[in-house]
């Protein structure tokens, strides 16, 4: 039963005092928790104004005994008139009037922040628009909770909304909690002490009775309960303290955040030294970015890697065996970095990709143009190897500005007497076995360190020959498997490009203990060193060696003989018989995880006389927007998408390697599904192939059906490597769908049901159903088919003809 309603004018000035300020701290302990999000208090100013401007509604509307329209009319105008200035002042003017723009963008904001913040990496920036999800969030949960106090005799109804914004609050954070036990602490005494002393003060609930006892007796009485809850309070505070410390959860807790963001993974993208031959042969003459400011002999880095595995020499990322961590774009990421300070200008060209071009030891990345926000959004940066990365991709028109620290150069002179660097690095896999040996004789006249790297370094430049097999060159062919390299240590003549000299460098180097990893990138050649812009093209494209020497850093090293050095015979091959180039796994095209933008509610709340002009039009908005905020708390697309993301990360982990397989084969015909292909259930994957290649124009699921077949149903089970490179393919197929698809065909897939209920016992009944009544059609005398059944499939077996 609703509690009784309480006259608000009646009310002693105490209660409005307490009620108001309970309501406030409330919503203000809850609001703490958005700390993590925004790395700092810097929210803080929106989210308090939010709480004064609830604080103001409510006490009018109570005191005036305005409705409930009028309250949500004061609540959407206050929003509008006070929202530039505390949630985005850069589009007002001055700070504090609103703009056209600040208008729209609060309308729209109101559905789309919420997705922004989620979608956006923690910590937020401010100045980014995600002040709009504080603001909203402290006025409406102040003008729910102030009113509802003010308005009813029991409090407890108040809490309820409160409760509801603290839990609000922690599902659209981050996993690291703000204030944990103050926060619940704080919550939890003031909640308690106002639903103590509301009842206290409760005219039938009197401690004593006046006329029976002198009124100072009735405040001693009144004082001692007073103390006596005050007391209660203190011990449960500290008994939640100790119990904390000892009870401590062992996981860390789940947010929205974890399943509309995927965790940052650097093994989604194929190591860039796969494509180095790719950029030789196909971008020699294109300009794929320019650099201004690049000083003389430096260079320009794309990637760093330091994990070979037979296969790919690959970019790590985190973990006891890697060098670092990849980590959101910030500033000052090398505060210690010691050399030249650098500012380099770079606008893309050709170029696109994932790795970003960048040199030395960053200390910023600072985003220009249309696609700046998006970019520094999905940016991260690996502080020890220096490789940058964008996921959303790095596409024509971008630029961005580096604050870099160049180091100073060194001799062999001043490295004499310096050993090499005790650094984390992954362990190699699959290396030739004859090039332990040979690294142990090239190094064993070497007497200091920096004489070994040289005379590793030496043996390759100057006892091989340079050629990247294109047409008119000497045979050499792409890629440094473990059968490449040995190919190239093993022939008659060592011939090959960059790609395989570093690695094989870097190899012998790791084998004898020498601290090395391979860097790709690009630099100009000596006539254009030293000029104001470098134009990189596909034949600036080099591959070196970088060594780590202790107090100084990764130093560089170039084991490729120079270009002009080729062998006389053009007819040289190799002794060992060239088999196929093993074809490496294609980049898979990903972009960043997107939730369909929902249109704001346009639906119209009831009418109610007020005596201020103006105020009629705000009322009739009132109940569009109060309604989406409410429908936007159980948004479909995030439940649907949640569902979905689920699904795809139980069969990505599954713990067989061909349940992975053939949860990949079952991500991709999911997928289909939504997009329009009807798949058959009880289907074989080949069937299943058909199917989607005939209703979606998909002829490469064919070949995908066989291969996964091949490493299900195999003598072996799929390796890592198989696994990782048959949902690179999965993901390549759907992400085509989404660029042929058009922008409502996309969203529509997103936010489709069908793969999500093929399988239920809703969607067989309904195939039943549709089964009987197609077969009931077909029995009935003198009926016509139609064109749409004369395509349906012929009629079960143990129907008569």
């Amino acid at each position: 039963m609703t509690a009784p309603a309480t006259t608000a004018t009646a009310l002693p000035l105490r209660r409005w005092i307490l009620d108001l300020g309970a309501s406030a701290l409330l919503v203000g302990v809850s609001m703490v928790g958005f700390w993590p999000t925004f790395a700092g208090g810097s929210y803080l100013p929106a989210a308090i104004g939010g709480i004064l401007l609830g604080l103001a509604i409510s006490a009018v509307a109570a005191w005036r005994r305005w409705g409930i329209l009028i309250i949500a009319g004061l609540t959407v105008a206050a929003y509008f008139v006070f929202g530039g200035a505390l949630a985005l002042p850069h589009t007002t003017l001055l700070g504090v009037v609103p703009t056209l723009d600040t208008l729209q963008r609060l309308a729209l904001g109101t559905v789309t922040s919420w997705k922004q913040m989620l979608t956006t990496v923690a910590p937020v920036a401010a100045a980014d628009g995600h002040l709009i999800v504080p603001f909203l969030l402290a006025l409406v949960g102040t003008v729910l909770t102030a009113s509802l106090a003010l308005r009813l005799s029991r409090v407890a109804w108040a809490l309820i909304p409160a409760g509801a914004l603290l839990m609000l609050v922690i599902v659209l954070g981050t996993p690291e909690p703000a204030f944990p036990l103050a926060q619940g602490l704080v919550f939890a005494v003031m909640a308690i002490a106002w639903l103590a002393l509301r009842q206290l003060w409760a005219p039938q609930n009197d401690a004593v009775s006046v006329s029976e006892v002198d009124s100072s007796r009735a405040t001693q009485m009144r004082m001692r309960r007073l103390i006596a809850g005050a007391a209660v309070l203190v011990v449960a505070g500290g008994a939640g303290i100790a119990t904390s410390a000892v009870a401590a959860p062992a996981q860390p807790r789940h947010v929205f955040r974890d399943v509309i963001i995927p965790p940052f993974n650097i093994r989604d993208y194929p190591s860039p030294l796969q494509s180095f031959r790719k950029n030789v042969r196909d971008e020699a003459d294109e300009t794929l970015f320019t650099v201004k400011g690049l000083p003389k002999g430096a260079r320009i880095r794309i990637a760093v890697m330091d994990q070979y595995d037979g296969m790919v020499y690959n970019v790590t990322d985190g973990g006891p065996d890697s060098s670092s961590a990849f980590a959101p774009l910030r500033s000052n990421m090398s505060p210690e970095a010691e050399g030249v300070p650098v500012t380099l200008k770079v606008d893309i060209d050709r170029y696109n990709g994932v790795w970003v071009p960048d040199a030395g030891a960053v200390s910023a990345i600072d985003f220009t143009g249309g696609r700046a926000e998006e970019l520094r959004r999905t940016g991260y940066y690996n502080t020890e190897t220096g490789t940058a990365v964008v996921t959303s991709k790095l596409k024509k028109g971008d630029s961005y500005t580096i604050d870099t620290v160049m180091p100073a150069p060194l001799d062999d002179t001043q490295l004499a007497d310096v050993d090499f660097g005790k650094v984390p690095l992954p362990k190699q896999s699959n290396v030739p076995e004859e090039l332990t040996s040979l690294a142990s004789e090239t190094v064993a006249g070497a007497e200091s360190p920096i004489e070994r790297v040289r005379a590793l370094e030496t043996f390759l430049a100057e006892g091989g020959f340079f050629s990247h097999g294109l047409e008119g060159e000497v045979l050499s062919r792409a890629g440094h498997t473990a059968e490449r390299i040995s190919t190239l240590i093993g022939g008659d003549q060592m011939i090959g490009d960059d790609e395989q000299y570093a690695v094989a460098m870097a190899l012998l180097a790791r084998e004898v203990g020498i601290p090395a990893r391979v860097v790709m990138g690009y630099y100009p050649d000596e006539e254009r060193e030293g000029d104001p812009e470098f134009a990189a093209t596909g034949d600036d494209v080099h591959a070196w060696v970088e060594v780590n020497f202790e107090g100084v850093g990764w130093l560089t090293f170039n084991p490729t003989p120079p270009e002009d050095k080729v062998p006389n015979d053009q007819n040289t091959k190799p002794k060992v018989d060239p088999k196929p180039q093993v074809l490496q796994p294609p980049p898979p095209p990903q972009e960043p995880v997107d939730l369909p933008p929902t249109l704001p509610d346009d639906r119209k709340g009831e009418d109610e006389t007020f005596n201020l002009a103006g105020l009629i039009g705000i009322i009739l908005a009132v109940g569009g927007i109060t309604l989406g905020i409410l429908a936007l708390l159980a948004s479909p697309f995030i439940v649907i998408g949640a569902w979905k993301a689920a699904k795809r990360r139980s069969r990505r982990n599954a713990a067989r390697a061909s349940d992975r397989i053939s949860g990949g084969w079952d991500e991709l015909t999911d997928r289909a599904v939504d997009y329009g292909a009807r798949v058959a259930p009880g289907g074989t994957r080949v069937e299943e192939a058909a199917t989607v290649a005939t209703a979606l124009t998909l002829p490469q699921v064919t070949t995908l059906a066989e291969r996964a077949d091949a490493e299900v149903f195999g003598p072996a089970d799929p390796t890592p490597e198989d696994v990782d490179a048959f949902w690179a393919e999965v993901d390549g197929l759907v992400g085509g769908l989404g660029k042929e698809a058009g922008f409502f065909k996309r969203m529509k897939a997103r936010l489709s049901l069908r793969s999500l209920m093929g399988g239920t016992a809703v969607a067989t009944g309904m195939q039943n159903l549709k089964d009987a009544a197609t077969a009931r059609v077909r029995r009935e005398p003198g009926t016509i088919k139609s064109s749409t059944a004369a395509k349906t499939p012929p009629a079960p077996e143990s129907e008569t003809p």
